[in-house]
């Protein structure tokens, strides 16, 4: 994570592995096995990278054997698939090779941990079935971890609902040579029905399959759907992705007994459901993952950064049923659960890196409803955050879904941060639809005298899900802008605040200071829409506070 990776384009990436018809990524070329017509294996569904160590990568492909095997069909037969990992483009110097059995007992998924790299180096990898070619995909691995890293590059990402318009956000993302990893942050799909959660009551696309996705078939389909997109097909195979669920993975705003989208009486037991979303997300998400298995871990760049991923739905106690709920100060409840806090915590401390940075699936920065809304844009916030809201909001906690609802164990990790010293903290967030550039203050009361922060955080937005100008079917830019700056005026260390916008961030890390430029997409509902560079903000090693960019990274 030291150098811009070799200049490639998307097609070279897409064909460097051997061509595919247009049958074959709609699945298989046609065939009638009953007439004794010869069956090709084809790989649907591209190829993926994921959880990049200094000597290891975790590779993933689907292969799609016979025409039965459809995604959550359970049928189809084990078959062989072939992998190798090459220093060149052209697997002329194939470092490692393997092969795997896959079925229908994993969905014909294939996840292969190549080890036995060399830090910090770029390489090729495809799979082969039956004499069929996968597309080729570029990944890295991770430095050395007592190397000096110049420089980390990111793609940060969250909310991409397939329903609700086309991924440019990765296709324009797909097309950059500087990224080292690509970091999600959540919300990878979306478990509604069609009709039930898009943009602006229009379904751009609508979900397969075409109900709300409850049992392990029905999550093994729409994870197909969703790596059927050409243009997330393109961002996985160019570079390694870090990745973490939030709630719709599973089902909107998701505990450890249950969720708001999840009825027991309808839809059976929510553990049942639960473990077949994860099934689903350990087959077919490139991650060093298994059901039943632990999903937050932690990543090192070298000596420059640690990154920190947490899982804030399996172990959190169930939200408070509004923001007056007296239940909220009660010291008890948890988001993280103990042994992920400790875990957390260790990180903080790690003398080892310069820069924590945490991957935190909800916002853990402080954020206040002002004393003034008026009745649309009460409403809208509503919508955005599902909840009903008293009347008289000033002063009450914006989202009680996010660490605003657990404020016993965020004043736990802002009391590390402050005994201990420690600087460089950076939460990277998702999940909002929005984005937000904000200090943590130690304590909010003082803030706005003594300017005190412990740390930044810093939230991309929604690749395509909706935001307020969406809900409350206003203009972009026009009613959102208000609503802004009256919450940045009840809440001094929110820095930046962009309601409305759709798109991805890059961040970069490097001794000096942690940036993220924001771009926003002209039009998700455009197949072909591009987008543009918003805004940059930046962290200057240890300041703890985040100032706009002078410039947009290079």
């Amino acid at each position: 994570m030291t150098t811009p990776l070799p200049a490639v384009s998307r097609r070279r990436v897409l064909q460097a592995g051997g061509a595919l018809t247009g049958a074959a990524v709609l699945g298989l070329a046609a065939a009638d096995p009953a007439a004794g017509t010869p069956v090709r294996p084809a790989f649907a569904h591209g190829v993926a990278s994921g959880d990049p160590l200094p000597t290891a990568v975790l590779l993933w492909t689907r292969v799609t054997p016979t025409p039965s095997a459809t995604p959550g069909s359970g049928a189809g037969p084990v078959v062989p698939v072939d992998w190798e990992v090459a220093t060149d483009d052209r697997f002329r110097q194939v470092v490692r090779r393997g092969t795997v059995r896959t079925g229908p007992d994993r969905d014909h998924t294939v996840k292969v941990d190549a080890t036995g790299l060399t830090p910090g180096r770029t390489y090729w990898y495809r799979f082969r079935c039956q004499g069929v070619l996968s597309p080729a995909g570029r990944t890295r691995t991770a430095p050395a971890d007592d190397a000096a890293v110049p420089r980390l590059r990111m793609a940060v990402v969250s909310c991409a609902n397939l329903q609700a318009g086309w991924f440019g956000a990765y296709r324009s993302l797909a097309a950059r040579t500087d990224l080292d990893l690509v970091l999600h942050l959540g919300d990878y799909l979306y478990e509604y029905a069609p009709g039930e959660y898009q943009a602006r009551d229009v379904v751009v696309r609508p979900h397969d399959p075409p109900r709300e996705m409850v049992t392990l078939a029905d999550y093994r389909r729409r994870h197909a759907q969703y790596k059927a997109d050409p243009d997330l097909q393109a961002l996985h195979a160019v570079a390694p992705w870090v990745v973490t669920w939030d709630d719709h993975e599973s089902a909107n705003d998701a505990w450890s007994g249950g969720a708001e989208n999840h009825t027991p009486g309808g839809e059976g037991e929510w553990t049942s459901r639960r473990a077949a979303a994860q099934r689903a997300y350990a087959e077919w998400m490139p991650v060093r993952y298994e059901a039943g298995g632990r999903l937050y871990r932690r990543f090192r760049c070298g000596r420059l950064a640690s990154l920190s991923m947490l899982d804030l739905r399996t172990y959190r106690s169930e939200q408070v049923s509004s923001p007056v709920d007296p239940a909220l100060g009660d010291p008890g409840r948890t988001i993280t659960g103990a042994e992920q806090m400790d875990f957390l915590l260790e990180g903080l401390a790690d003398p080892a890196v310069q820069w924590k940075l945490v991957g935190n699936p909800v916002m853990v920065a402080p954020v206040q409803f002002p004393s003034t809304l008026d009745a649309r844009a009460l409403q809208g916030l509503e919508a955005l955050l599902g909840v009903d809201l008293p009347d008289q909001v000033g002063g009450l906690p914006y989202n009680v879904d996010q660490w605003d609802g657990y404020p016993a164990e965020r004043a736990g990790v802002l009391g590390h941060l402050r005994d201990r010293g420690i600087r460089d903290t950076v939460f990277l967030t998702g999940d909002i639809h929005s984005g937000w550039a904000a200090e943590l203050p130690s304590d909010p009361l003082t803030y706005p005298v003594t300017g005190d922060s412990l740390g930044v955080e810093l939230v991309c937005t929604s690749v395509t899900s909706d935001n307020l100008d969406d809900i409350v079917g206003s203009p972009p830019r026009t009613t959102s802008r208000a609503v802004e700056t009256v919450i940045k005026g009840a809440n001094p260390h929110v820095k930046y605040l962009d309601f409305d916008s759709h798109g991805y961030s890059v961040l970069e890390v490097t001794p000096a200071h942690v940036q993220m430029d924001w771009f926003v997409l002209l039009d998700r509902t455009n197949r072909s829409s591009g987008a543009v560079w918003s805004t940059s903000w930046r962290v200057a090693a240890g300041s703890s506070r985040v100032i706009p960019a002078a410039r947009r990274l290079s």
